[in-house]
Order: structure tokens, then sequence, then C-alpha cells
């Protein structure tokens, strides 16, 4: 089949160079000439393989011939008298391309960049331009443009599918349509950049690309040798390495101190400031996990900053005028108003086996004195086992038991089922535990309906706020003070006043509120961010979603076979 498709591409070749003679090529100008070129390669590979420039397969293989037929096939990078400013342009805009994460070879630069010296060269020696040499440069600039636009607008990669988990709401524009405008007002570097993310937290992170890479590009930072934990009034050369180690990444101010190899109070300090911008416990001490967290080469911290560019290209170009952020490997919830954080709380989110998705809704409605029903997997593979070994469990949790489903389902005691019998096969019952201290999902929770029946709600579970990493969950997120939540998102109802809600919270009443105005919330996973200082934070990747992005984030484009 490939033989045959090489046979028929020779044909049209064939054809093509037949009908070209020399004194139809000259009595055509160049624009005509690459017109027709243009056309025939395009044409000709319908339903063949995709059209290549050399070993450079053009990408765009849906969009690239929507645009060129939009506009007859006429070339968009040359006219008659050669090569138009616009492709100086562009091959700046590719080369600039690694400030936003990405490599400039992914869009063609080096063919691209031989290319335009050849024909430069050519046009300085007086030789006759070749059509055909301009068609395919027209294609590779063309294909650079679209391709890198569509990284830019919605990402390299597609999460959701690497990442089941993942739900993407990526921007989408007519990018044939953004070229054209770029081309007809020449604009090519606007149109680029207006395809960017527009939140600040992509301009800050980009910025802290910048300055790692400027740290790269100086020798990176020492790597503190293992040893026993370094603590103030230590005095030894590790505490000298240690010491450098932070003045690299400016947890470290200078080298002020009456010993460099001395572990003083500006070093503790330094030590904490590098602690809680990497999630961890602070305490000034350098243990295993802040050592560890010390010894990640700058090259890693580089990719785990792309990596998280990448994700912002994920969401929405609009987050709301108002909303609530969960960055679930932060363990954190943030409500955001007019682009500045307005409310921070302690999250609990999902257990590396129940992890907690990613994406994006709105919050409508809210519940006071929930009951909660138990998800049937939670009630087999934890509740039950429980049950076994403690019959009285579910009478001393208020938890009631249903048999059936829906309107039929009949309240049953838990003292008349022999539960060392039941199994996950034969499994028909449900859990419903009532309102009150100890119900799981404590005093409120928050409602944006969604397929992962994923919300936010209390926690009778207080004392799991005050570890660092708080993977607990089946997969909700839990926070650490959902009256002031909930008095936030009912702020535009005058009747729905803190006291109001805790009056009607100890009711121990079931109550749904329907919220005066709906808030987005972004359920988000961002291993390295920016804060609104510019300090660089980095977190653990819990659900190792970062390995998965990064094989699919710098693999490299395929080349045309032979």
């Amino acid at each position: 089949m490939y033989q045959k498709t090489i046979r028929l591409l020779i044909v049209i070749t064939t054809a093509v160079n037949l009908f070209y003679t020399p004194s139809i090529l000259f009595a055509q100008g160049l624009s005509d000439r690459v017109q027709e070129f243009l056309r025939s390669r395009i044409e000709s590979v319908s339903g063949l393989p995709k059209i290549s420039v050399g070993e450079e397969l053009i990408y765009a293989s849906v969009v690239l011939p929507v645009f060129y037929e939009r506009r007859g096939f006429w070339p968009v990078w040359s006219n008659d008298d050669g090569l138009l400013p616009n492709v100086d342009v562009m091959v700046k805009a590719i080369r600039t391309a690694e400030h936003e994460g990405f490599n400039p070879n992914d869009y063609h630069i080096l063919r691209i960049d031989a290319m335009v010296g050849e024909i430069r060269q050519n046009q300085k020696n007086k030789i006759p331009f070749d059509p055909r040499r301009f068609a395919d440069l027209d294609l590779l600039l063309t294909d650079a443009f679209l391709i890198y636009g569509a990284h830019l607008l919605a990402g390299k990669v597609d999460p959701e599918k690497i990442d089941a988990e993942w739900n993407a709401s990526r921007r989408e524009v007519d990018l044939a349509e953004v070229l054209e405008n770029a081309h007809t007002k020449n604009r090519i570097l606007d149109a680029l950049q207006n395809l960017l993310p527009p939140q600040p937290g992509y301009t800050r992170l980009k910025e802290a690309l910048a300055r790692y890479r400027k740290i790269a590009a100086s020798g990176g930072w020492s790597v503190v040798p293992a040893g026993p934990k370094l603590q103030k009034d230590d005095k030894n050369e590790r505490v000298s390495i240690l010491r450098n180690r932070l003045i690299a990444t400016g947890d470290l101010v200078s080298l002020k101190g009456d010993s460099a190899d001395l572990f003083d109070d500006e070093l503790e300090q330094a030590v904490r400031r590098f602690q809680q911008r990497h999630g961890l416990d602070v305490d000034g001490v350098v243990g295993p996990a802040t050592l560890g967290a010390l010894n990640v080469s700058v090259d890693e911290r580089i990719e785990q900053i792309i990596l998280n560019m990448e994700r912002w290209r994920w969401l929405p170009h609009d987050l709301g005028r108002r909303y609530v952020i969960i960055n679930i490997s932060n363990f954190e919830l943030d409500v955001v108003e007019n682009g500045k954080t307005v409310m921070t709380m302690k999250a609990v989110v999902g257990k590396p086996f129940r992890r907690t998705p990613v994406f994006s809704d709105k919050m409508t409605y809210l519940v006071l004195s929930p009951y909660w029903n138990v998800p049937n997997n939670i009630a087999v593979q934890d509740i039950l086992p429980i049950i076994r070994k403690n019959p009285g469990y579910l009478t001393s949790k208020k938890i009631k038991v249903f048999k059936g489903w829906g309107v039929e389902a009949q309240e049953i005691s838990p003292a008349a089922v022999d539960w060392t019998t039941i199994t996950a096969k034969n499994f028909n019952y449900r859990f419903r535990q009532d309102p009150g201290s100890q119900n799981a999902l404590g005093r409120v929770k928050f409602m944006f309906p969604n397929k992962y029946n994923v919300y936010i709600h209390d926690t009778p579970s207080k004392e799991l706020f005050a570890k660092a990493e708080r993977g607990f969950s089946s997969g909700c997120i839990r926070i650490e003070d959902p009256i002031d939540l909930a008095e936030y998102v009912l702020r535009g109802d005058p009747k729905w006043t803190r006291e109001k809600i805790l009056i009607e919270i100890n009711k121990g009443i079931e109550q749904t509120i329907k919220l005066p105005e709906q808030i987005p919330v972004h359920l988000l996973y961002w291993t390295a961010w920016a804060d609104e200082n510019g300090l660089v934070q980095f977190r653990n990747d819990v659900y190792e979603r970062d390995k998965l992005l990064e094989e699919a984030f710098f693999e490299k484009p395929p080349k045309a076979t032979n």
C-alpha cells in the first residue's frame, strides 16, 4: 500500500513538472506559481499520508488545508518580490517558544531556518526563485503557526487522554481565521500572544521559569550531603553547603552571620521559608523530607514549572469574577475575587487510591445539617469490615440501615442482619448517617453537581488539618472552616447571617439553601505555582500525575518516513 502511495505521488509530481514548462514559469509571477504548487500539494494527499517537507511532517492536517482552501491556496509568507517581513516575525516567535515551556524544534525551526537562509542567499546571488521551495516554506511556516497557536491556546497534551479523572475545559478558537487576520493586519506576534492564558497565575509561573533557567545557567545549586538532622547551633561543613543552597533560590538573602558553617537564627528562618514554599512541616529543622526537597535538581524544578504551565492552558478563558479553587496537591481551598485571594483554608482531599478528580463546575446550593448517604463502595469496602468486628458500630455512629432502594427502601435494625455472611456480591443495603456531631459530612456540605459525585463538606475529624499532607478522604473535599465559606457564598442574601446559619445548624434538621449567585468551582492539580507575591511554590506529586504528563509533554513529534 505504501509503495502504491509513493508511485502515485511520483506521477503527480511528474505531471506538475511537465505542466510548468520554462515558458509558462516565466510568464507567471512568483505568487501564482507558489499558489499552484500549494494547491497541488494539498489536493494530491487527500486520503493519503500527511503532507511532508523532507523529514518534516505537516501536523495541522485538518486546519491547514481548510486555511489554504479559504484563501484560494494563495501563499501567506511571500509575494512576487520574495519573502515577506512576517517570516522573520514568525521565526522569532518560534525561537522564543521556550519562554512558554515549549521546544522550538517541535515547530520546524531548523528546517525553516535553513530554507530561509537558502532563499535569501540565492536572492543575493541573483539565482531565480524556485516556487517549490517557497511553497514548502509556506507550508512549514503555516503549520508552525497553527500548531504553536494550538499549543498556546489549549496545551500540547490532551489531559483526558492520559488521565480518566481529568476533565479539562480547554479554550477553542478558529485558528485558521486567527492566522488569516494576523496575516492581513501584519500582527503575527500579537495574534500568538493573544492565545496565551490570560490569568496572572500563568504569567507569574512563566516569570518563575525564566528565573530558574537563569539559576541553571549559573550552575544550579549544590547537593546537601546526607547525614543527621541539621538544626540551630549546629556547626559543620554541611551547614555551609546548606547556606549556599538556600542562597541560590533566594530563601537566604546573604552570607551574613558569625560563621558560614554555623546554623544561626538567619539560617533557621531561611529553612522555614523553604519549608513553607514546599508544603513541608515548618520547624526550621533539616530532616529527611526537607533534605529531599533541597536536593531536587534545578532541572527537575524547571520541568515541574513547565508541566504546570501546561495545566494552565487547560483552563477556561474566564475563571469567573469570583470563584472557589481547590489545589489538590496543596491540600488547600482558596476563594478568589477580582483576581485577589480573599479566603484561604486547609483542605483534606482524596487518598491516592481514591483520587479527587480535576474539573470545573458551578456551586448552586448548600445543605445544612446534611444526612450522609453512604456511597456503596465506602459501605462495602470501609464500613462492612468494621461491622463484622463490631456489630454495634452502626448504632454508635447513628447510621441507619435500609434494605432496597428508592421509595420502596425499608429501614431495618442493624441487629437483624448477620453481617458475617454479607459480602460485596450480596450486599443489598443502603446506609444513611443522621445529622449530628458524628456525621461524616459535618455541619454543612456545598454542592456543585457533577458526574463524579464530588462535593465540599465539613468534617468532625479536625485533627487531620494539622498534618502537612492531607490525602485522607474518599474523593470529596473536607474543609477546615465551613461556616466561613457558607457565610461567604450566602452573602448576597441578607437573611443568611453567620448567626442565622449557626442557629439553623443547631436545629439538626437537614435544610437545602439555594445560593443567591452561582459560584464557579475549580478543582485543580498544581505541583508548582507562583503566588501573588511572586514566591514560587512546589508540592509533591501525590497522585503521580506529573509522571503521566511528563511522558506525553516531552514526547518528540513524529518524522516523515521515506
